[in-house]
């Protein structure tokens, strides 16, 4: 005799919220349990190089704010290199690359300061051949992992510069993109507000000007 056996009805999916504030960034969710949480502090104070501010919203695909955005970003320092023991080379004392900043609950409004990267070499892998000089060295830019509650996988993005173009048009990675307008939503906008240089990124999730996200 044959038994059958019952479906089994599908594990519902788990996202990142609404605790993800608490667990990775609890001072700005209003609990005080660390005195000095870890991510808030990219470059350091002995950081050389160009001191900027990276400011955005990420929006949904209705062009909303998302409001409860946790966004990590890891960077080279302005010699190109990591903090990592295969990052190229020497950083400077207190030079993270790392840090971890989320938005604004009113207004979905996200930003940090850091220092401008420098040009990082490319892995063989990126280039269309080993000999690639040209592209060897990739543009200055920003890596960014974007997590929020809805999004089940955290989203792998990179910040460019606009004010780089030169370096953009030999960058490998840029390059693996064929439509033009596809990557200019990688290109950060410059302005110098008041002495300070500001780069916008917004970061659009879906619909018209979908950001490129990469699977790493």
């Amino acid at each position: 005799m044959t038994q059958t056996l019952p479906y089994l009805k599908e594990t519902p999916s788990q996202t990142a919220g609404p605790y993800v504030h608490i667990g990775l960034a609890p001072g700005a969710a209003g609990f005080e349990i660390f005195e000095r949480e870890l991510g808030w502090d990219i470059a350091g104070p002995n950081a050389k190089g160009e001191r900027i501010r990276v400011e955005g919203t990420v929006m949904d695909g209705m062009g909303s704010p998302v409001k409860d955005v946790l966004l990590e970003v890891w960077q080279a320092n302005a010699d190109g290199h990591y903090a990592h023991p295969e990052g190229g080379g020497e950083v400077e004392d207190g030079f993270r690359g790392w840090g971890r900043v989320i938005s604004d609950f009113q207004t979905g409004e996200w930003a940090f300061e850091t220092v401008k990267p420098g040009r990082v070499k490319a892995r063989a892998a990126m280039l269309s051949r080993p000999s690639d000089e040209k592209r060897a060295l990739m543009a200055p830019h920003l890596n960014l992992w974007i997590v929020a509650r809805g999004i089940n996988i955290g989203l792998n993005t990179r910040m460019y510069f606009d004010d780089e173009a030169a370096a953009n048009a030999e960058d490998a990675v840029l390059n693996l993109i064929e439509w033009e307008n596809r990557r200019a939503t990688l290109i950060a906008k410059r302005e110098d507000r008041a002495g300070q240089i500001v780069y916008r990124f917004d970061i659009r999730l879906q619909g018209e000007n979908e950001t490129v996200f990469f699977d790493i």
